[in-house]
């Protein structure tokens, strides 16, 4: 294949076919959409709505998206399946955006109303109830759209520049979710602010899809090869690939450090440092940064392998993570802030990184089988990334509720040691795993490069 402004394994598409700037940012907006939920109920709806506001007790709080994490395990899978031989006219992917848009949106909104339950178990079962049909219509629309990355993207740099555009979305998503507070007290607080601010967020995540469908593409030589492998075979045959698993073990490890961070540090701020009011202010510049520093990272990746990259982020990420243990609520704004801002420089990479490197391991798999499961791949994926937040805020809730975390604006001593511990040594002794497992990770830049040529030449060839 040509190459691309001169880079080493970048290959680019025989019909010249490619998202244009302001298209990758529309596309981006379904990510925001996504993280915006995923976000929302790992750092606000769990650990502060349904504890704080609907009265649920922590560890039933925490068994919510557990038990719409169940569901996720058959749905995610499944969806990548069924996305992967859906023969529609409007393609494979694409029609799912039009089908979920409404029930995702609508699923999010019932969230966040309080049904007036007295019984824990009824308030239990209505807000599950309700986790799992988002669980199921996010699976709907999300599956299909990370499918589409690496069919709309083909090279190895090209992934990684449509994946920072879906990273700042998805950081934009977080954003969102952090506001989601203020938004609530602006319509009057409690249970009603919520309510209101779950209507206007869930409107406001429907209709991004309909805009991603216009604008989105797919390859019909792609579908051409579709997976006519059975569904737990194919199971067998990824979890089986070596890059696969290494990947998802690189993954999973930082995932589970981002969730842990983004479940606890709202507890950290306010029951450790005492400056809870100041949780949205650090989120935000902590957020910001990143996204200020995303363009930085891609143009570090042009020139060296993504699994490098995404060790340089971890280990930046890893060390201040562990420093902040040291940060008491007297330390100064200077400190403080400043290892929010240097935390947020490694952050986005630890998610950016794994994306972009997911369509490589795709295309091995199809040199190997001859067959494109882009959707089984990202199915997988994404039920990862759903299982490693909802374990995170089930075992750290539990662990909580054992120790006596109360609804309150006070804790005891050991449940306050225990929130530092789970916000700072935590992650770092998971990021410090992640770079240990990405050390090794065996398919480089000239790796696909080669993958490229072998792939072109049997598509060239008569046979």
């Amino acid at each position: 294949m040509a190459a691309v402004d001169g880079r080493e394994g970048a290959g680019a598409p025989r019909d010249g076919r490619r998202l244009g700037t302001t298209a990758r940012a529309l596309f981006a907006t379904g990510d925001l959409t996504v993280n915006t939920a995923l976000s929302a109920l790992s750092i606000v709806y769990t650990t502060y709505f349904l504890t704080q506001i609907a009265g649920l007790r922590p560890a039933l709080a925490g068994l919510v998206p557990f038990v719409g994490r169940i569901v996720d395990a058959v749905t995610d899978p499944l969806m990548g399946r069924i996305s992967d031989h859906t023969k529609l006219a409007g393609g494979r992917r694409r029609p799912y955006f039009l089908i979920g848009a409404v029930p995702f949106g609508g699923a999010f909104a019932l969230l966040w109303i309080d049904p007036g339950l007295e019984s824990q178990w009824a308030l239990f079962a209505y807000y599950a109830a309700i986790y799992c049909v988002l669980s199921v219509a996010s699976t709907v629309v999300s599956v299909p759209y990370l499918a589409l990355i690496p069919e709309m993207a083909i090279d190895y740099d090209d992934r990684t520049s449509l994946n920072t555009f879906r990273s700042i979305g998805a950081i934009c998503g977080v954003f969102c979710a952090i506001a989601l507070r203020p938004v609530a007290g602006a319509f009057g607080g409690g249970a009603q602010g919520f309510a209101v601010a779950g209507l206007v967020y869930g409107i406001g995540m429907a209709v991004p899809w309909f805009v991603i469908q216009r604008i989105t593409f797919e390859r019909p030589e792609f579908g051409a090869r579709a997976s006519e492998t059975p569904l737990l075979e194919s199971f067998r045959i990824a979890l089986r690939r070596r890059s696969f698993v290494q990947l998802m073990g690189l993954y999973l490890t930082g995932r589970v450090a981002m969730d842990l961070v983004g479940a606890m540090l709202i507890l950290y701020f306010t029951y450790w440092l005492g400056r809870g009011a100041e949780f949205e202010l650090a989120m935000s510049v902590f957020l910001l940064t990143t996204i200020l520093v995303l363009p930085a990272w891609l143009r570090l990746s042009l020139h060296r392998d993504k699994a490098a990259v995404f060790r340089m982020g971890c280990l930046i990420w890893m060390v201040v993570q562990g420093a902040l243990v040291f940060a008491m609520p007297d330390t100064s704004d200077v400190l403080l802030y400043g290892a929010v801002c240097a935390a947020g420089i490694g952050y986005g990479v630890v998610d950016l990184m794994p994306w972009a490197m997911l369509g490589e391991v795709i295309d091995e798999d199809e040199l190997e089988t001859g067959e494109r499961r882009e959707g089984l791949y990202n199915g997988l994926f994404m039920f990862l990334r759903k299982l490693a937040g909802a374990l995170v805020v089930l075992v750290v809730l539990g662990g909580l509720d054992l120790l006596g975390f109360t609804k309150g604006e006070s804790q005891n001593e050991v449940v306050r040691v225990a929130i530092l511990l789970l916000s700072t040594l935590g992650p770092a002794s998971l990021l410090a795993l992640s770079i240990w497992l990405a050390s090794e990770y065996p398919i480089t830049r000239a790796t696909h490069a080669r993958i490229l040529r072998q792939l072109s030449s049997r598509t060239a060839s008569p046979s």
